[in-house]
């Protein structure tokens, strides 16, 4: 509704009259303008808190930045804090195990509906074996890492607080997917520790895995005694956060090893390694089998113990656990002066006879002495994972700038014989009692054995013995042979070792099928080297012309 009134100057002007809620209409845009503002404010408000949480926890400290002029050296300590992660990280899968009865009654559930979270727990576990492992060939492993404990530890106290089966189930089955970390940090190790102690090396990290798998069962039967077993995973939780913190602190900001890989030609890439590599094959086949006899031990013994003619609680039963510690102690001292001294072939070997020796005693005389399953137990754990050091130290070698998708091609055919072990070694228990199921293993063992022999210590095809039989390494390299192990930038520069020489016992260079990846450089320093080299031989290429030209002269002038 408008008027017209005459201005000053007489001329007509338009005037509009506001109407029945005019006021309101003329100001509403001002009101969803200032609300609009205010919801971006609070948008930008949460952003930058999340900004700024991220800052801090991918901060890098002043001691762990990678510096290419002075690297961070590969440590016993940093090689403890590694194993450390791992043993209290791979827990998390093992916690569950003496305490499904418990878990049962207090979700108020079958037995049978509570005995399938370690199931759920594996099957998220093999998941993130096959997707997220290969990834630390392509990511820094320092903010990689850092992102799944945190990941793990926050999720994990679902498991605490929750009282609904599935909402565990699930929360177990998603942090099974996280926690890799352990695959992770074997990798890194096969890339900082020099070849000629890799095997003791990679030694302090698996007995780490086996002190958390032991030390979970063990905490957790006895806590789930005389407190609620959720104080069991809130100890979790303390634990994966002082992890966090510990790496936080002490893991160096090691730079990626591979910028321009695609993630699904990655994947693809580990199928191509296992029909490039004979010795990958080889020692996956050797792990299946091995992998079988652990997992079918461990699953039938529960009923040998708690039957006839022992009888024993489930407080002794899980005393059983404690027979590891001897293993967790030895094996790197064994690997310091067995695995690195000789090929990994000559090792693999003596795994697999303690393997039998054990199983053996075990099968056949089980049921006459208690002596027989610990002795079993102690040979078993023993020879597969001295066994499973040399097979690592070996198939390390192959490809430098892969060895986390080398690794998981490893623990996928690990994972699937501890599946197969546990499945066949319970249906042969139920068929035919404990000798049944431990003639299995003997079986198992008795294929690694022929895999084994199959290929010699020197053969480079996939079947045969070319090369002798001899077992002392021609050098200092992982697998020992005659061909030097290519160098990986990564390992020279962290553990700070002079340049190579005529005597060093790994390449100068990096092979063609092995060559660095574009931009790596930057971050190794090694950008620097290929021109100085350039330089050099062009000098050596004038002074060897000069010198013609003079003695061209020389013989000119006499003639």
């Amino acid at each position: 509704m408008s008027e017209t009134r005459n201005d000053a100057q007489g001329a007509p002007k338009s005037v509009e009259k506001p109407s029945d809620g005019g006021d309101l209409q003329h100001h509403q845009p001002a009101s969803t303008s200032i609300e609009n503002s205010n919801t971006l404010d609070e948008k930008s408000t949460k952003q930058s808190k999340w900004r700024r949480a991220g800052d801090i926890i991918f901060w890098t400290p002043p001691n762990c930045r990678w510096d290419p002029d002075q690297p961070p050296k590969f440590s016993m300590g940093l090689n403890i804090l590694f194993a450390f992660a791992g043993a209290f990280t791979v827990a998390t899968l093992y916690y569950n195990h003496p305490i499904l009865n418990i878990l049962a009654h207090d979700f108020g559930v079958p037995y049978e509906k509570v005995a399938q979270i370690p199931t759920v727990a594996q099957a998220g576990y093999a998941v993130g074996l096959f997707f997220l492992c290969p990834l630390g060939d392509l990511l820094k492993r320092r903010p990689f890492v850092l992102s799944l404990v945190l990941f793990t530890a926050t999720m994990s106290i679902g498991l605490c607080v929750t009282d609904s089966l599935a909402v565990f189930s699930a929360i177990q089955f998603i942090t099974g997917i996280t926690t890799v970390t352990p695959q992770l940090m074997l990798p890194l190790v096969g890339d900082l520790a020099p070849p000629h102690k890799r095997a003791s090396a990679l030694a302090v990290v698996v007995s780490g895995f086996v002190m958390g798998i032991l030390i979970a069962r063990l905490l957790s039967g006895i806590m789930a005694n005389y407190v609620s077993w959720r104080y069991v995973y809130w100890m979790s939780v303390g634990l994966q956060y002082l992890i966090f913190g510990s790496l936080w602190i002490f893991m160096p900001d090691y730079p990626a090893t591979n910028k321009r890989l695609n993630y699904f030609k990655m994947l693809w890439s580990m199928v191509l390694m296992l029909r490039k590599h004979p010795i990958l094959v080889q020692a996956c086949l050797i792990s299946y089998f091995t992998s079988a006899t652990f997992t079918s031990f461990w699953t039938v013994l529960t009923f040998l113990l708690a039957g006839e003619p022992y009888n024993y609680n489930s407080v002794t039963i899980g005393l059983f656990a404690l027979i590891g510690i001897g293993t967790m102690f030895s094996t790197p001292f064994y690997a310091r002066v067995v695995i690195d001294r000789f090929v990994p072939w000559f090792s693999v070997i003596l795994g697999m006879l303690y393997c039998m020796t054990g199983i053996c005693i075990g099968a056949y005389a089980g049921l006459h002495t208690v002596a027989a399953p610990i002795i079993q137990a102690a040979f078993s754990d023993f020879g597969m994972q001295t066994a499973q050091i040399a097979n690592r130290s070996s198939i390390y070698t192959v490809e430098p700038q892969g060895r986390n998708r080398i690794n998981t091609c490893f623990m996928v055919f690990t994972f699937f014989g501890q599946l197969t072990g546990t499945a066949v070694g319970a249906q042969l228990y139920g068929k035919g009692g404990w000798i049944v199921s431990q003639s299995f293993s003997v079986g198992c063992i008795a294929m690694a054995l022929l895999v084994t022999f199959a290929r010699g210590p020197w053969e480079e095809g996939w079947v045969g013995w070319h090369g002798g039989l001899s077992i002392k390494k021609k050098n200092q390299t992982a697998d020992g042979k005659a061909s030097q192990e290519t160098r990986n930038p990564l390992r020279r520069l962290a553990t700070n070792e002079p340049r190579p020489t005529d005597a060093d016992v790994e390449k100068d260079a990096v092979g063609d099928d092995q060559a660095v990846p574009d931009g790596i450089e930057r971050d190794l320093g090694l950008h620097g080297d290929t021109g100085s080299d350039k330089v050099v031989d062009e000098e050596k290429a004038s002074s060897r012309s000069d010198e013609e030209i003079e003695a061209s002269t020389q013989r000119g002038a006499a003639s």
